[in-house]
């Protein structure tokens, strides 16, 4: 017992770390050995911040796509059932009272035909009163020309930059509004062809939206859609987007009328879950990264530890034991999935934080546009990084860096003295 105790060594002693970085160094016999380290460094190192990057990208999208499309659209719609809703303001100012209701708005909705003496295209007519339109903070906070004091007066409406810009108009500028659902004639119904005055334009951040909706006074609308006094729809905006459930009994009982409630999860149910299994893919598919990279861990140790038999069995005749042996070689193999995972990281949350910033460059750089809003929904490349997510990856990468160091670190532990001097 007195010879062990003498003979050993503390747990990860001084000589152990000192070994296991003599180890790491790149020597000429076992440059290829350091090679292989140094790529399974790189892999951890890039599969981790790429991980980081891909998924606050992706969270990012999720986000800025929910605040947009739910913060533009409303959280739960109040369509009439039986009657036409002709006591809008009084149902509208009910719901609104429900605690955990930010607002309600009454909506006349229309499609129509927008053109300009430039250019014409398809838009999406909203009809909404004038303090409403202002209160959504998407469009109010967003206004890049004009302005929408006195909304409600007169005919003015507000349309998206992206389409100012495709009809080649501005704030002041006549939008021609064409719509086949005009005045009954003993012909048939005939078109609406009218004239409004741009007075204010916008900008959310969403080409779709950006492009298509046109925003017009309430009863304004109301006269072109052919609404005798109603609106077809109520927008409930609620404090919390995901309290949804809890807000539909106390909205129903509020509006006082039959009613028919859907909400924001059943009209974008296909839209965020392709989000979130596109996103459940990519992480699996980069995670590979890191597996290869921690493979090359084993294989380079497994190498380091069949070159260095021989010293392995004079630090064993030595005295050195088992345990002393395997964490040499276990801190050989953590040292590079620790160290490329912290490196990972740290890359990882510098490009998240300047993703923008890197598109503009390489932008410039290759003068070309990387990054075109009309096919990818959003102007700017949106990334927000979740710590728990970032957890995980860490923690996903460092687990399976120290599982890699053990099998060889085994086989270190469990060679032969003898055998390694005889046969080399």
């Amino acid at each position: 017992m007195a010879k062990e105790a003498l003979t050993g060594t503390k747990p990860f002693s001084p000589f152990e770390w000192m070994l296991a970085g003599r180890y790491l160094r790149t020597r000429r016999r076992e440059g290829f050995v350091s090679v292989i380290a140094g790529f399974s460094f790189l892999g951890i190192m890039l599969g981790v911040a790429t991980l980081i990057v891909v998924l606050s990208v992706m969270n990012g999208f999720r986000k800025e796509l929910l605040d947009k499309i739910v913060g533009i659209n409303g959280h739960i719609f109040v369509a009439p059932i039986e009657s036409p809703l002709t006591d809008y303001p009084e149902v509208a100012a009910r719901i609104a009272a429900v605690p955990g209701v930010r607002r309600a708005i009454p909506l006349v909705e229309g499609q129509a035909f927008g053109s300009s003496q430039y250019n014409g295209s398809g838009v999406l007519v909203r009809g909404i009163r004038g303090n409403d339109l202002r209160q959504i903070e998407h469009i109010a906070g967003n206004i890049r020309q004009g302005t929408l004091e006195n909304f409600e007066e007169g005919e003015g409406v507000a349309i998206g930059r992206r389409l100012a810009e495709s009809l080649s108009i501005q704030a002041g500028d006549t939008l021609t509004l064409i719509t086949p659902r005009g005045a009954a004639t003993p012909f048939g119904t005939a078109p609406r062809v009218k004239g409004y005055p741009v007075k204010a334009v916008f900008e959310i951040g969403m080409s779709e939206f950006d492009n298509t909706f046109v925003f017009m006074p309430l009863t304004e609308a109301q006269n072109y859609f052919n609404r005798q006094g109603d609106v077809p729809l109520i927008e409930v905006y609620l404090n919390d987007a995901d309290r949804v459930d809890q807000a539909r009994a106390a909205i129903d009982e509020a509006a006082g009328r039959p009613i028919m409630m859907t909400d924001w999860r059943q009209r974008n149910r296909t839209f965020f879950g392709a989000l979130e299994v596109e996103r459940n893919v990519m992480f699996i598919i980069l995670a590979l990264i890191v597996l290869v990279a921690a493979l090359n861990i084993i294989s380079g140790l497994i190498m380091l530890v069949k070159d260095k038999s021989e010293d392995i069995a004079i630090l064993r005749t030595m005295g050195a034991t088992r345990g002393s042996i395997m964490r040499i070689f276990l801190i050989t193999g953590a040292s590079i999935g620790v160290i490329g995972t912290l490196a990972g990281f740290g890359l990882g949350l510098l490009i998240a934080a300047n993703i923008q910033s890197i598109q503009n460059f390489l932008s410039w750089a290759t003068n070309s546009n990387l990054w075109d809003p009309t096919l990818r929904f959003l102007s700017q490349i949106p990334s927000d990084v979740n710590p728990g997510e970032v957890a995980t990856v860490l923690g996903m990468a460092l687990t399976l860096s120290l599982l890699a160091t053990l099998y060889p670190s085994w086989r270190a532990a469990k060679l032969d003295p003898v055998e390694a001097l005889r046969y080399g």
